[in-house]
């Protein structure tokens, strides 16, 4: 079943689950100058009209993407191609199989998400 959303509050809310991650990361990304849209069905944020991040949910996970995720520095390894062999650029950050969903706060690194969000409209800017 496949429903409509007009905004990301809408979005969060169609996952009860993942409520708690999906928010404290819309939190960050509101710290940022990003643009607020809904593409694809889910939201996604603009700098200077170009994609640079969304949040998605699934049963299973959700995740942050980074659409220029492979240029981001990330020397923990954090950030996964969630389609190897037909992105090269984009990469995710997910959160899945977790025992407490609730617990976001203590599993969301808010420094590193961030150093990601900063850093990305850095490279977009050069």
């Amino acid at each position: 079943m496949k429903v409509k959303v007009s905004n990301t509050q809408e979005y969060i809310q169609l996952f009860p689950k993942w409520k708690d991650f999906l928010t404290l990361i819309y939190e960050q990304i509101q710290k940022h100058p990003f643009e607020e849209h809904i593409k694809w069905g889910a939201p996604c944020f603009t700098y200077n009209g170009t994609n640079l991040v969304g949040l998605v949910a699934f049963k299973n996970h959700c995740a942050v993407w980074f659409h220029k995720g492979s240029l981001l520095s990330d020397p923990d390894n954090i950030l996964v191609n969630a389609q190897p062999g037909k992105t090269k650029l984009s990469r995710q950050w997910r959160f899945a199989g977790l025992e407490d969903t609730t617990a976001a706060e203590s599993q969301v690194d808010l420094e590193t998400l961030n150093r990601f969000l900063k850093e990305t409209i850095d490279i977009e800017e050069q």
